[in-house]
C-alpha cells in the first residue's frame, strides 16, 4: 500500500499525528491543575461552597485528560527508538537524560500526589489535600521545563561537545537546559496552557449562562476565566514578540519562511499580512503588506536591513508555506484573544458581564481557540526548524531509522485508526462532563460531599455556606 513512498516522510507525519493528539492534553492540564490549586485555596480561605463546588467539577475532568495526555505521551516516546534510532543514537546522551530527569522529577510528583488529589479530600484533612493539590500543578510545570528545554535545545543547541563516535554529548549542563531559546519558549508555553485553560473554564461557563445567567458556579467560572484572559493575553503577545526577536538572533530563516521573506530588504523590510507563498516562483503572491513594518517590529527601525531566503541554499529551507500560515493562525488566536479580554472587561465596567449574551457567544466559540494556537505554534516552531532535527547540525533525512516505507506507513495507519476512536470515545465523555453545570454539593471523582473548610471557625464557615447556597 506504501510502496513508493518516502519512508521519512511517513515517519514525520506519524509523529505529527501523535503529537497533535498529544499536546493539547498537557496544553490544557498544565493549566487546569494550577485553576485547581486556586480554587481550593478560594475554598480554604473564604468558606464559601461555590469554590469546592467547582473544584470537584473541574477536578474529574482533569483526571480524564490527564490520563489521556500520559498515554499519548508514553506513545510518542517510542517513537525515538523505532522511527528515530539514529536520532536517539547520535542525539541521546542530550536529550534522554532531559527526558529522565521529567520523569524523575516531574512525572513521580504528579503520580505521587495524584491519587491524594482525586480520593483524599475527606480522608487525608483540607490541609494535605491542598499540598497534594499544589504538588501535582508544580510537577505539571515541572514537566513543561524538562520538555521545553529538551526542545528548545533541539533548536538552539548549546553546551555540548561532538564526541569520537559523532554523538552529541554534554559538555556544560547548565548551558545544555537554559539554551538559549528556552527561556523565551517557558514563558511562551506555560502563559498558552494558562490561555487555553481560561478559553476552555470560559467557554463552558458561557455555555451555561446562555442557558441560565443566575447559576451561581458558572457565573463565577466566567468571570475568573475573563479576567485570566483580560490580563494574560496582552502579557503572551508581549512574550510571543521578544520570541520572535530570540529567533530572528538564533533561528534567522525560521523567520524568513514566517514572514514570507524570499528576497533580501536592504532598506527595510514590509509586514506581509496575507498571501500565498510560492517556494517555486520564490516570492508571496497576492501579498498584502505594510512597507517597512516587518523591519520596524523585528529591529525597531522601519529601514533596518532585513535578509531573505535569497541567501539561503535551497536544500536548507523549511517549507514556507505552512511555516508562514500557521504563524498567522497563531498571530491571529491571539489577537482574538486579546479581544475577548477587552470585551470581557468592558461589559464588567458596564455591570452586564453575566446578561451580556454577545460576550457569551464570542466566549463559547473561542473555547478551542487556546488547542489551535497551541497547534499552530507548535506547528510553526517544529516546521521552521526543518530539513534539521538538530538546528544547523543533524539534517532529519540522517535522523530516520533505517525502515522501509510500508513498516512506517501501516504502523501510522494503526495509530489513525486506534486514535480516532480511543480519543473520540474520551472528548465525548469530557463534553458530556462540561455540558452538566456545577451543582450545590459537587461531588467529586471519590463520590464524597465535603464538609465546610478547614481553618475556617463554625461561624465564619458556616455563614459563608449559607450565603453561598
Amino acid at each position: 500500500m506504501f510502496e513508493g513512498w518516502d519512508a521519512v516522510v511517513l515517519a514525520r507525519a506519524q509523529f505529527a499525528f501523535t503529537m497533535s493528539f498529544h499536546i493539547v492534553f498537557p496544553a490544557f492540564s498544565i493549566g487546569l491543575a494550577s485553576y485547581l490549586a486556586v480554587l481550593e485555596a478560594l475554598w480554604l480561605w473564604t468558606g464559601r461552597e461555590v469554590f469546592i463546588n467547582l473544584f470537584n467539577y473541574w477536578l474529574k475532568i482533569f483526571a480524564v485528560a490527564f490520563g489521556m495526555g500520559v498515554v499519548s505521551g508514553i506513545v510518542m516516546s517510542y517513537q525515538f527508538g523505532t522511527n528515530w534510532a539514529a536520532f536517539s543514537d547520535k542525539a541521546g546522551p542530550v536529550i534522554g537524560p532531559l527526558m529522565g530527569y521529567e520523569v524523575l522529577t516531574a512525572f513521580f510528583l504528579e503520580a505521587g500526589f495524584l491519587g491524594v488529589m482525586l480520593f483524599g479530600l475527606e480522608r487525608v484533612g483540607h490541609r494535605l489535600h491542598f499540598l497534594a493539590t499544589l504538588m501535582v500543578a508544580i510537577g505539571t510545570l515541572i514537566s513543561a521545563f524538562w520538555i521545553l528545554s529538551a526542545n528548545s535545545w533541539m533548536q538552539t543547541p548549546a553546551g555540548y561537545a561532538i564526541n569520537a563516535e559523532g554523538q552529541f554529548i554534554a559538555a556544560d549542563w547548565l548551558k545544555v537546559i537554559f539554551n538559549p531559546s528556552f527561556p523565551y519558549r517557558l514563558v511562551h508555553m506555560v502563559l498558552a496552557a494558562y490561555l487555553t485553560t481560561a478559553l476552555v473554564v470560559g467557554a463552558v461557563g458561557a455555555f451555561h449562562l446562555l442557558r441560565d445567567s443566575h447559576l451561581a458556579g458558572p457565573r463565577v467560572m466566567f468571570s475568573m476565566a475573563m479576567w485570566m484572559a483580560t490580563l494574560v493575553a496582552p502579557i503572551q503577545i508581549l512574550a510571543g514578540d521578544q520570541h520572535g526577536l530570540n529567533t530572528l538572533e538564533h533561528q534567522p530563516v525560521k523567520i524568513m519562511a514566517m514572514e514570507g521573506h524570499f528576497d533580501s530588504h536592504p532598506n527595510g523590510a514590509p509586514l506581509i499580512l496575507f498571501g500565498l507563498p510560492s517556494e517555486a516562483a520564490g516570492k508571496v503572491k497576492y501579498a498584502v503588506e505594510v512597507p517597512k513594518l516587518g523591519s520596524l517590529i523585528l529591529k525597531h527601525s522601519p529601514d533596518a536591513p532585513l535578509s531573505g531566503l535569497d541567501t539561503v541554499p535551497r536544500q536548507n529551507w523549511p517549507p514556507v508555506p505552512i511555516t508562514f500560515w500557521s504563524f498567522r493562525i497563531m498571530v491571529g488566536m491571539g489577537f482574538l484573544m486579546l479581544a475577548l479580554g477587552l470585551f470581557s472587561l468592558w461589559t464588567r465596567w458596564r455591570g452586564i458581564l453575566y446578561e451580556m449574551r454577545l460576550l457569551h457567544i464570542f466566549a463559547l466559540a473561542m473555547g478551542p481557540a487556546g488547542f489551535i494556537a497551541v497547534l499552530a505554534g507548535w506547528i510553526t516552531t517544529e516546521t521552521g526548524r526543518q530539513p534539521f532535527t538538530v538546528y544547523g547540525l543533524l539534517r532529519t533525512a540522517d535522523s530516520a531509522s533505517p525502515l522501509a516505507a510500508p513498516a512506517v506507513g501501516s504502523s501510522l495507519l494503526a495509530f489513525v485508526i486506534v486514535y480516532f476512536i480511543v480519543y473520540a470515545a474520551g472528548l465525548t465523555y469530557l463534553f458530556r462532563l462540561m455540558a452538566a453545570p456545577p451543582h450545590p454539593g459537587e461531588q467529586g471523582p471519590s463520590g464524597e460531599t465535603p464538609t465546610h473548610a478547614a481553618g475556617i471557625t463554625p461561624a465564619v464557615g458556616a455563614t459563608a455556606h449559607g450565603a453561598a447556597r
